[in-house]
């Protein structure tokens, strides 16, 4: 009898899944103009969360905060469903609180299917603030006989939101920029002043910080003569700014074709003042259709050399598994500085191992063990450890595990343990006079907490340049960037930390780049070989566009710049900005795009590698310092450069 209910509950298994298989995807096209009017459907990701969930063991939960937009309300979440192996029957339960906003039944497939759809009500959901969160819990019941793996989670992916209404217009300052927000269009004159190109420039940094990890686009359109509105309406979920220097200072919401769109104005200084309104806590009070403000001073606040995870904005995590394991971020971003000598001092406990096993807690950057010590029977954590320099990144994650060893019981009966670490974690740090590390993994930290913006002759385009940059750059900064936008001699004449825009070509012998070009080509290329610098010559050289990243004494520049053809460095800015992970991977001194190529990157030296420090093979790029003989023999078939392996 029991094979005989083994084999039903497969054949119902399996017609389950081929009902699955019949079912439509429930996938939508993204929402284009006038979508709103028929109940958009958002991913998570695109409301800055996460659209992959995993839940693992025979309960586990997930828990999500979403803005959503004024005038719409949650209708339900969609997700595919993926199901792991030995599933009688699995539910997902929606809860705020205390309170079940919905219980489905997931679909059972098998696990080489394919995903199936699910539709969990959110009616009745309670928004605060604008926002919405929920809690996830996903219930499995295996087959019988059947464990389902610790390793193998029920996941979901291209989690979104259905909503029903039509978002609704603006009408004061302080409600322009929407909970969500897809695209920010910014118009200036077609020749922008200094201080149109500044505010331009300031706003862009703002809208980004604001949104994180919603990544908005922001693009730069050029005024029509005489204007003071855009000549058409914006998409849906995207406002549009115009900022102009000679009117009355102040911010104006100007009623338009379904949306408004918004007037920043002022004279010199004043311009950059009402920018900065836009995105201060002075802009919640700003309840009218017009405001204007008097001089903001951008004051960032610096943490201290000693501090803690909680007062930089990072919280405490904990995980209760079989093999618990917590994952802490170290952010420079968040220190406004670059940092080295980083040392945590970690606070925490876990559940005392059983007196049958044994283990060890571990503590680990990748795959570099930074870390290890044999538990106690307090289960108290509270220890220093050091992270080297040479696993330290713009963002590195540190891992604390507790390895458990022994018999864990059928299915992992065996109680799970509990790892918390605590945001009374202290951090130490010390600042680093030259980067840790070097290249574009130092940025933006070494360009914090102020930077200048050096912009050429061509100001509408540099300006455009500027704020491509500036979107990159926020993207990967936990921290708002405070910028101002000067001429390029200014900017090479301080010594303050510089990102300068020359697009027609360098001609500043003083700055050595690392890919330098005559006549118009690139001819030579300082490289690294397994840590030793070299330098590669090619006959014949070629054009290109680039980002390249300079150490000019004391301070760190960020260099745009291309051999007479700015549409290969526009090109370049429009790829690394077409993916937010391109920023955030890229860790050479310069990247450099040749036409008709893919970008390549010519790679840092390394920082004193440890013997022990093991390297992930997980890259984006084919790097130039793999190997400078096979470089120049690309070179001299003239190929030029090795390819971008993509994803």
């Amino acid at each position: 009898m029991t094979r005989l209910f083994t084999r039903s509950i497969r054949l119902a298994t399996i017609c389950a899944v081929l009902l699955a298989i019949s079912m439509p995807t429930g996938r939508s096209a993204p929402p284009g103009p006038g979508a709103l009017a028929q109940a958009p459907v958002l991913s998570l990701s695109a409301l800055g969360s996460n659209s992959n969930l995993s839940f693992y063991g025979l309960q586990a939960q997930q828990s999500v905060t979403l803005p959503v937009q004024q005038g719409l309300t949650p209708a339900a979440l969609t997700a595919m469903v993926w199901m792991p192996t030995g599933v009688l029957s699995a539910s997902l339960t929606v809860t705020q609180e205390d309170h079940v906003i919905s219980r489905v039944e997931l679909p059972i497939q098998l696990p080489i299917g394919p995903p199936a759809p699910v539709s969990a009500p959110l009616g009745g959901a309670e928004i605060v603030d604008d926002a919405i969160a929920l809690t996830l819990t996903v219930d499995i019941l295996p087959l019988e006989g059947y464990c389902v793996a610790p390793t193998n989670p029920l996941r979901l992916t291209d989690t979104a939101i259905r909503f029903d209404g039509i978002e609704r217009p603006p009408v004061t300052v302080a409600d322009f920029l929407p909970p969500v927000l897809r695209k920010l269009t910014l118009f200036l004159p077609q020749a922008p002043t200094r201080p149109e190109s500044d505010a331009a420039v300031k706003l862009t940094d703002a809208v980004v910080a604001h949104y994180g990890k919603q990544y908005p686009d922001v693009s730069l359109v050029a005024l029509p003569a005489g204007q003071t509105t855009p000549p058409g309406p914006p998409a849906p979920m995207e406002r549009q700014i115009v900022v102009k220097e000679g009117l009355a200072k102040g911010l104006s919401v100007q009623p338009g074709d379904g949306m408004p769109s918004l007037l920043i104005s002022g004279s010199g200084a004043e311009l950059g003042d009402q920018a900065r309104l836009l995105s201060s806590d002075l802009s919640q009070l700003a309840l009218a259709s017009d405001a204007a403000v008097g001089p903001l001073k951008s004051t960032p606040v610096i943490p201290a050399h000693v501090t803690t995870l909680r007062e930089i904005g990072v919280r405490g995590a904990n995980s209760v598994s079989l093999a618990p394991r917590v994952d802490i971020g170290v952010d420079q971003t968040r220190f406004g500085r670059p940092i080295h000598n980083v040392r945590l001092h970690l606070e925490g406990s876990y559940t005392s191992l059983p007196t049958t096993g044994g283990g060890q807690v571990v503590v680990m950057i990748g795959n570099t063990t930074i870390a290890k010590w044999a538990p106690d029977a307090a289960g108290v954590i509270d220890r220093w450890v050091d992270i080297p320099d040479d696993v330290l990144q713009r963002y590195t994650t540190v891992t604390v595990a507790i390895d458990l060893a022994g018999n864990t019981g059928r299915c992992g009966e065996f109680q799970p343990l509990t790892l918390t670490i605590d945001d009374t974690t202290g951090v130490q740090s010390d600042p680093a006079n030259s980067p840790v590390p070097h290249g574009f993994q130092s940025l933006p930290q070494t360009l914090m907490p102020h930077v200048q913006v050096g912009i050429g002759d061509d100001g509408f385009a540099d300006t455009g340049r500027a704020i491509a940059i500036m979107t990159g750059l926020q993207r990967v900064s936990a921290t708002p960037i405070d910028t101002t936008v000067v001429s390029v001699s200014d900017a090479l004449a301080s010594n303050t930390p510089a990102i300068v825009i020359s697009a027609d070509g360098w001609k500043h012998p003083e700055i050595k780049l690392p890919v330098s070009g005559g006549s118009g080509h690139v001819q030579t290329i300082d490289a690294f070989d397994n840590g030793t610098r070299a330098t590669l010559t090619l006959t014949p050289g070629y054009r290109f566009g680039s980002l390249q990243t300079v150490v000019d004494g004391n301070r760190s520049l960020l260099v745009a710049t291309s051999t007479g053809i700015p549409d290969q460095l526009d090109g370049l800015l429009a790829w690394l900005n077409a993916d937010s992970r391109r920023w955030s991977r890229m860790d050479g001194v310069a990247v450099i795009a040749p036409p008709d190529r893919a970008p390549v990157i010519v790679a840092a030296p390394k920082i004193q590698a440890s013997p022990s420090a093991v390297e992930s093979s997980d890259h984006t790029w084919w790097y130039v310092a793999g190997g400078i003989g096979a470089l120049a023999l690309v070179a001299a078939t003239g190929v030029g450069f090795l390819r971008v392996r993509r994803r």
